[in-house]
């Protein structure tokens, strides 16, 4: 027996009748699960204003935060993978990085763009990790590299945002290279006078920690990003021991100097266009 009755007959509503809610209309915090509208999240620079956790962005966001009124020119923007090496694992590299390219929309792990920051020029490399997460191949270190080149030219500073699992394991010794190519590429940058700003986002790991993420003239990070070399678990099974609260988080790398200090992305902006300011004073 039902417990509710309808008082009246006939009131019902067909499935297709039923209003769905949009996709994407609402977020839900990865850390502490709270639901937001996808603007009010927008609005606050993808941070929960309950628990501050920063969720992770891509290049698209970070570029419209960063650049005044989000405009921008992508630089080299065609750049694509080749496959030298014919890998193939569970499917061909080619496959891999074609059906990738299709679903997220991007050409590669990272993209590189020239516009205005508090007024002033800036070229900025921002990584995805939603791109065989983040990881470095021939095109990073080949589009940073022409990124410097540009940076030169134009006289103007540079900066990587950094979100990578390491090296991409499909391009083997080839992706290895590029952590020296981008390291000698930084050290004209700094021949030629002009800052670069490392920014360590969650997760900086492998061979980009181990080279150009570490070598910023500045070196900054957002709250509780994993930044290492090896993950904690592989750590945690090399050395046969529990870790400290906090290992290898941002916080964690602070305190033991390798950053210069941690900035939440709503003062993101206005952090950078200070300490750009301060390199031209």
């Amino acid at each position: 027996m039902g417990w509710f009755k309808r008082s009246k007959e006939g009131i019902t509503t067909s499935t297709k009748e039923k209003r769905e809610t949009p996709e994407g209309l609402w977020e839900k915090c990865s850390n502490c699960k709270t639901i937001f509208s996808a603007e009010d999240l927008e609005k606050n620079f993808y941070v929960c204003d309950r628990c501050s956790h920063h969720e992770r962005i891509g290049s698209n966001e970070y570029f419209n935060i960063l650049f005044d009124e989000g405009k921008y020119r992508e630089i080299n923007a065609k750049i694509v993978s080749g496959d030298p090496l014919k890998f193939e694992d569970t499917k061909k590299y080619v496959d891999r990085v074609k059906s990738t390219q299709s679903k997220t929309g991007l050409k590669d792990a990272i993209r590189t763009a020239k516009g205005k920051l508090a007024g002033e020029d800036i070229i900025i490399a921002a990584m995805d990790f939603s791109f065989i997460g983040g990881s470095m191949g021939s095109v990073m270190g080949e589009k940073i590299a022409k990124a410097i080149d540009a940076s030169i030219k134009a006289k103007c500073p540079f900066m990587i945002i950094s979100k990578s699992g390491g090296a991409r394991m499909m391009e083997a010794g080839l992706s290895l290279m590029q952590m020296a190519k981008v390291s000698g590429k930084l050290g004209q940058l700094a021949e030629a006078k002009l800052p670069y700003i490392s920014f360590l986002t969650d997760p900086t790991t492998g061979g980009v920690t181990a080279s150009f993420a570490m070598l910023g003239d500045i070196n900054i990070a957002e709250p509780d990003a994993l930044i290492a070399f090896a993950g904690p678990r592989v750590v945690r099974e090399t050395i046969g021991r529990d870790l400290p609260d906090g290992f290898q988080k941002s916080e964690f790398v602070l305190e033991h100097g390798f950053l210069d200090y941690i900035v939440e992305r709503p003062n993101l902006k206005e952090t950078l266009a200070l300490s750009l300011k301060l390199f031209r004073s």
